[in-house]
């Protein structure tokens, strides 16, 4: 009797920690994850924010090969959850025509490439106790050719450059663009030297968006905005060319599919 109490308890204090996900655990894909309320959870050892009603958010970047770790705490009660992470294959996107300054710019203009760099890199750290991520996302411009996709290795003017990150909508130049959900802005600039006119979106525990090569920007730094607010029009700034929007999805750092929210 005293054995098979003893592993009753074992049984319960390794099960107490209940916990589900949305999403694939592929490269490149976007995780919520629902626990209970108050309990403590890190993904590969960061820690991460967990909701009032138990609700956290993680990544998975483009050429991750290691599993992920999820670790749950609470009261003492502790479960570790190993998730494997499948590859995927990655399309090869050709672009010629481009200015040859733009795809190996001249020294000139590598402080002002840094300074850039950093802006959106800052923008991509905020950390928000916002909960907008839990919400579904809509497609940013309606009725548009979809010309480039995340993860595909970007050939330019005939020399292998870094992967493409984010979704392309091809449109004509002043097409509305919307909010693809609520959020607050972190960056409004409109002549970034690769990126032309860009705005970024904190959506909450690391969830951000970025809208790139935009022809005209109304909304400001600081500004709160709601899911399908008109937040500017399509343009061909930047490094484009023709005229799209190219939109990211950010964990942080981590560069993920903007596919993987906006195909559910």
């Amino acid at each position: 009797m005293k054995k098979i109490l003893i592993l009753l308890l074992f049984f319960l204090s390794n099960n107490v920690l209940a916990v589900e996900f949305q999403g694939k655990f592929m490269q490149g894909h976007f995780i919520i994850g629902k626990t209970e309320p108050d309990t403590k959870v890190l993904i590969s050892e960061k820690k991460v924010r967990v909701t009032n009603d138990g609700y956290f958010v993680f990544g998975i970047g483009r050429d991750r090969k290691y599993n992920i770790v999820i670790t749950l705490n609470k009261d003492g009660d502790r479960q570790k959850i190993v998730k494997k992470v499948f590859k995927r294959k990655y399309n090869i996107q050709r672009i010629d025509g481009l200015p040859e300054e733009q795809v190996t710019p001249p020294e000139k203009v590598y402080a002002r490439i840094k300074k850039e760099n950093k802006l959106i890199s800052s923008a991509r750290n905020i950390d928000s106790n916002l909960t907008h991520f839990k919400n579904k996302f809509i497609v940013p411009v309606e009725n548009t050719i979809i010309t480039g996709v995340y993860g595909s290795q970007r050939i330019l003017n005939g020399k292998p450059k870094r992967p493409h990150y984010g979704l392309d909508f091809a449109a004509d130049e002043g097409t509305k663009i919307k909010a693809m959900l609520d959020g607050t802005v972190t960056l409004a600039e409109t002549g970034l030297y690769y990126t032309g006119g860009t705005l970024m979106f904190d959506h909450g525990h690391g969830i951000s968006t970025l809208y790139m090569h935009m022809q005209k920007i109304f909304v400001k730094k600081g500004q709160k905005i709601k899911q399908g607010d008109v937040i500017g029009t399509i343009g061909s700034t930047g490094r484009a060319t023709g005229a799209h929007l190219d939109v990211r999805l950010n964990w942080f750092q981590t560069k993920l599919d903007p596919a993987t929210v906006l195909s559910n």
